[in-house]
């Protein structure tokens, strides 16, 4: 297939039918990944602190460093999170928090050689761009210095979070005071060439346009030519309650976005493995729609999440959760690790002992996200 070129892509995203990108993006999905696989990881998303300075407009979680209910936990706090993960038989743990001065680079190192050291089959996967930015900043030291200190204690992949949408017209929009021009892209350019893997994401549906979009993901192709330290690409769209952009952003951009976003991307981001839906995300019923617009990997049973949680969103699955949903979609399920490695396949299995620890335990709470967009119908489970 010919790459596209950023101007041959602004015009198939905005202009092709939903159906034709959804076709294109099956084939190419189809030649990169096993046609009857979707994997998934047995995952949580705990937090080390929510204090944070950077005050972005689509946030609902952060505190700042006086309020009430602002809190940083310590090594051992952080440590029962993991001891959670162990009984619930988890793979791998996404750590994040906001971004804290307080906090340097000391505290970052003790935490992933203490993970390492207690914890040696679940995968750190912590932090992200910004607050190990802040973190060189506060500890006066490069970025370099920072991620090789990462490295010598144990950490080997970041996520993806904090990259909203990369243009600086809309970063000044919605977090003008995080990092700055270009900040999110060169630090995972250099994780890369010190050696870690690391996601992209993308967080839409708020300010941007579709040339936005479309720059974010040529951003992301163009970085991933030089070094190919991505491992995937994860979309969702933004969450609006308990927001201050929500003064300005009164629409859900719709499940059809969701559904183009996927499938171009798959078609654009020619030199990335992987593509991630949600059921998280979006809402499990438009999750299991959304595996057939070109993603291969349905992304984790997040065990712990408190960022869309501060929004009112909350949306629970466990590991048979996890085989059921794909499943339901037309897929087979394959178990993966942070790499991407398939660590177990399910045929013949129809569902798998549950250990207490991992039980959901609390119904799924949706609120309206807003009014859609107006070609949108309204029977997905989101704004019901």
């Amino acid at each position: 297939m010919t790459r596209l070129s950023f101007e041959e892509g602004i015009d198939l995203f905005k202009n092709s039918s939903t159906k034709d990108l959804q076709q294109r993006a099956v084939e190419i999905r189809n030649q990169k990944n096993p046609p009857n696989r979707v994997t998934f990881v047995l995952d949580s998303n705990p937090n080390y602190t929510n204090v944070c300075n950077m005050d972005c407009g689509f946030c609902a979680f952060y505190r700042h460093k006086n309020a009430k209910d602002a809190y940083t936990k310590s090594i051992d706090e952080v440590m029962q999170h993991m001891e959670r993960a162990r009984k619930a038989e988890l793979k791998t743990v996404l750590l994040q928090g906001g971004v804290n001065d307080d906090l340097k680079i000391d505290y970052y190192t003790e935490l992933v050689k203490a993970a390492r050291a207690r914890y040696p089959d679940i995968h750190p996967h912590f932090f992200t761009a910004v607050e190990l930015w802040n973190c060189a900043r506060v500890s006066n030291l490069t970025l370099k210095e920072v991620l090789e200190k990462l490295w010598e204690a144990g950490l080997r992949t970041i996520p993806g979070g904090g990259a909203e949408i990369l243009s600086e017209s809309i970063r000044l929009q919605v977090s003008p005071k995080k990092m700055g021009p270009d900040g999110w892209i060169n630090f995972h350019h250099l994780a890369h060439q010190i050696g870690f893997k690391t996601t992209a994401t993308m967080m839409y549906g708020h300010v941007e346009e579709a040339e936005h979009i479309v720059e974010h993901l040529e951003t992301l192709r163009s970085h991933q030519d030089k070094i190919p330290g991505f491992m995937s690409f994860i979309p969702w769209s933004y969450k609006r309650n308990r927001t201050a952009l929500r003064r300005k952003v009164h629409n859900w951009a719709g499940k059809d976005a969701y559904f183009r976003i996927l499938a171009f991307a798959r078609i654009y981001l020619d030199n990335f493995d992987h593509i991630g839906a949600s059921w998280f995300g979006e809402g499990k019923e438009i999750g299991i729609e959304s595996l057939s617009y070109g993603a291969d990997d349905f992304g984790g049973t997040i065990l712990e999440e408190n960022v869309h949680r501060a929004t009112e969103w909350v949306c629970r699955a466990d590991h048979n959760d996890m085989l059921s949903m794909i499943r339901e979609a037309g897929y087979e399920p394959a178990q993966r690790n942070t790499f991407y490695e398939v660590i177990r396949t399910y045929e013949g299995v129809q569902s798998v002992e549950i250990p207490p620890e991992q039980r959901v335990t609390e119904s799924d709470n949706l609120p309206p996200l807003g009014i859609l967009a107006k070609s949108e119908k309204t029977d997905c489970l989101s704004c019901n």
